[in-house]
């Protein structure tokens, strides 16, 4: 299993939002969950926080909020040639300093369309250049496959989060993911870094669960985040309700770890929380 990617140490100018894929090829690892709820807790913190939707289930959206599917507008529409203007897309959410760049079912037509597009791997960092002096955080939430939209995110990210379930079968995925890295990596993006691996659906009583990020913690070291996130019926409730859990259930375990989570990130791009 590979793990030669450039170390998360490295700094960010101020002036600028530090763009972060939240990236899994295996669904059900808590991905848009952490993308929603790391935001969130980011913008707790006082970031200028954008989440991007990069999946054509609208995952990201619904939990939001958002009646996605009766959008005119989506991050479909900027990716094209006759692209709308940013601010067309752009939404406000319920969270203070938190916007989103919505998607729905017909970004599935972004693949076929930019396949034969000159550049097409750099078709979202066209999108997002015109508004990184804007946020502090830009985080895509990428769909569960390594297609022409993953690479595209990783081609315009400074760094990578991945959310990995708390089972050994995610390990041999976690290969592939950082595999496909070190090819963008060398091909399309020189800065691109494994910020680092969030382990969820932890539950420190079960000895399967110890034992994964044990194993985890042994192949990639300090790029394991401290912070775990836990199992709970919370995520999905505080889902249903269109809401991060920090604003949902506040005081619940899955609120305070991810707001430990983004004290952890703020802290390794030297940013105070």
């Amino acid at each position: 299993m590979s793990a030669n990617l450039p170390s998360r140490e490295n700094q960010q100018p101020r002036g600028e939002a530090r763009v972060v894929a939240l990236c899994n090829q295996k669904g059900g690892v808590g991905k848009t969950t952490s993308t929603i709820n790391l935001g969130a807790a980011l913008a707790e913190c006082g970031q200028r926080v954008l989440l991007v939707d990069l999946d054509p289930q609208g995952a990201l959206s619904a939990g939001l909020g958002v009646a996605h599917n009766d959008l005119v507008v989506t991050i479909y529409d900027l990716l094209g040639k006759s692209a709308p203007l940013v601010d067309e897309v752009l939404m406000k959410t319920g969270v203070e300093r938190m916007d989103l760049l919505p998607s729905n079912i017909d970004l599935s037509a972004a693949e076929i369309q930019l396949v034969n597009e000159v550049g097409r791997e750099h078709a979202l960092r066209r999108v997002l250049d015109q508004v990184r002096d804007r946020y502090d955080y830009i985080l895509i939430d990428c769909q569960p496959a390594l297609s022409v939209l993953t690479v595209n995110a990783l081609a315009c990210a400074d760094g990578v989060i991945i959310p990995m379930e708390c089972e050994f079968f995610s390990l041999r995925g976690l290969a592939l993911l950082t595999d496909t890295m070190e090819k963008v990596r060398d091909r399309l993006n020189p800065k691109l870094t494994l910020y680092g691996i969030v382990v969820t659906m932890f539950d420190a009583r079960l000895l399967h669960s110890r034992q994964v990020r044990a194993r985890v913690e042994e192949v990639f070291g300090g790029s394991v985040y401290e912070t775990a996130i836990s199992r709970t019926v919370r995520f999905p409730d505080a889902t249903i309700a269109g809401e991060p859990i920090t604003s949902w259930a506040p005081k619940s375990n899955g609120a305070e770890q991810y707001r430990a989570l983004a004290r952890e990130v703020l802290q390794q791009a030297g940013r105070s929380a």
